[in-house]
C-alpha cells in the first residue's frame, strides 16, 4: 500500500493541478523532490538567520498621470509572496508591515502566491495576511506558480480577504477615482492572455493601469493606451552578480530585459518588482526583496 501512494503521488507531480501551461515532467519531479526535502519549512528558517535577510525595501514612485485637480492616488503593488518552504515568515511580515504602513488607498498583487503548493495552511496563511490590510480596495491577478497548482482555492482565498481576481477583465475604481480602471491580464507564459477581453469597457477611461504577473505583459498592453504596467515574476533574478547583475531570469522577451526598476515603454511606464519571496532556494543575492509604492498626482493642466 506504501510503495502504491509513493509511486501515484509522484506520478500526480508530473502533470499540473492547475491550468498552467509549460509544467513539464522535469519540474514535477523536482518539485515533488522538494516538497519532501523541504519538509517542515526548514529553508525559510535557516535564511531568516542570516544577518540582513529579512531586510525588505519599500520603494517609492511618483507619477503624474491623472486629471488635474484631482486628488492623490496611492497604490501599493506586492508579488512572488511565494507562501512555502523557502520563503521566511519574517520576510512576509516586512512586506505586510509596509503594506500598512503606506496609507494606500488600492493594493495590487501580483501573483505567485505559493510555492510547490496550494495547501489550507498556505492559502488560509494568505487569507489570513490580506485580510489584514484595511486598504478600500483590493486587486489581484494569478502567477504562473499559481496557475499550475489548484489556483481555485488561491482564488477563493483571495476573494474571502477582500481581493477580486481579475483574469482577463477589469475594475473601475471607487469614486472620486471613478474615471480609473484597472485591467488585469492573464499570466503570459503559462496562462491564457486575451488583451481585448481585458481592456474592454475601458475606452471611456480616463486613465488605464494594467496589472500582470510578468513583464511580458508589455507585449500585450503597450501601445493600447495603458499608461501604467506593474509587474512581477523575475525576482531581480534573485541571485545576480553586484550591478546588480542578474545570473537567471525567466523565460521572456520582456522578463528578461527588464528585471526590475521602473521602465519607458512605447509611452507606457513598466514598473518590475522583485517580489517578496523565493522559489527553488531561500537565498537572495543583490536581488533584496521589495514592495512597491506609486502616488499618481495631478498632471499640468
Amino acid at each position: 500500500m506504501f510503495l502504491q501512494k509513493l509511486r501515484m503521488s509522484w506520478r500526480d507531480r508530473l502533470r499540473a493541478t492547475g491550468r498552467g501551461d509549460r509544467y513539464s515532467p522535469g519540474r514535477g519531479l523536482v518539485e515533488h523532490a522538494l516538497t519532501r526535502v523541504y519538509a517542515g519549512d526548514w529553508p525559510g528558517r535557516l535564511w531568516a538567520r542570516v544577518p540582513g535577510a529579512a531586510v525588505l525595501a519599500r520603494i517609492e514612485h511618483r507619477l503624474a498621470l491623472l486629471r488635474p485637480g484631482s486628488a492623490p492616488l496611492r497604490i501599493g503593488f506586492a508579488s512572488d509572496l511565494h507562501l512555502g518552504p523557502t520563503t521566511a515568515s519574517s520576510v512576509l511580515d516586512a512586506a505586510f508591515a509596509h503594506l500598512a504602513d503606506a496609507a494606500l488607498d488600492v493594493l495590487l498583487l501580483g501573483g505567485d502566491y505559493v510555492y510547490l503548493a496550494a495547501t489550507r495552511a498556505r492559502t488560509d496563511e494568505l487569507r489570513e495576511r490580506v485580510a489584514a490590510l484595511r486598504i478600500p480596495t483590493k486587486l489581484a491577478v494569478l502567477g504562473n506558480h499559481d496557475l499550475w497548482t489548484t489556483h481555485p482555492d488561491i482564488e477563493r482565498a483571495l476573494e474571502a480577504a477582500g481581493a477580486r481576481v481579475l483574469v482577463n477583465a477589469n475594475v473601475r475604481l471607487p469614486d472620486p477615482f471613478g474615471d480609473i480602471a484597472i485591467v488585469g491580464l492573464d499570466e503570459p507564459w503559462t496562462g491564457t492572455p486575451d488583451a481585448a477581453a481585458a481592456l474592454r469597457g475601458t475606452e471611456d477611461a480616463a486613465l488605464r493601469i494594467g496589472l500582470c504577473h510578468s513583464p511580458d505583459g508589455v507585449h500585450y498592453l503597450a501601445g493600447r493606451g495603458v499608461a501604467l504596467l506593474l509587474a512581477g515574476h523575475t525576482h531581480g533574478g534573485q541571485i545576480a552578480l553586484p550591478g546588480p547583475r542578474p545570473i537567471v531570469l525567466p523565460p521572456g522577451p520582456y522578463s528578461q530585459r527588464y528585471a526590475w526598476g521602473r521602465h519607458e515603454i512605447e509611452g507606457m511606464t513598466l514598473i518590475v518588482s522583485r517580489g517578496v519571496g523565493t522559489t527553488e532556494l531561500p537565498i537572495r543575492a543583490w536581488a533584496q526583496p521589495d514592495v512597491i509604492v506609486v502616488e499618481l498626482c495631478a498632471g499640468a493642466g
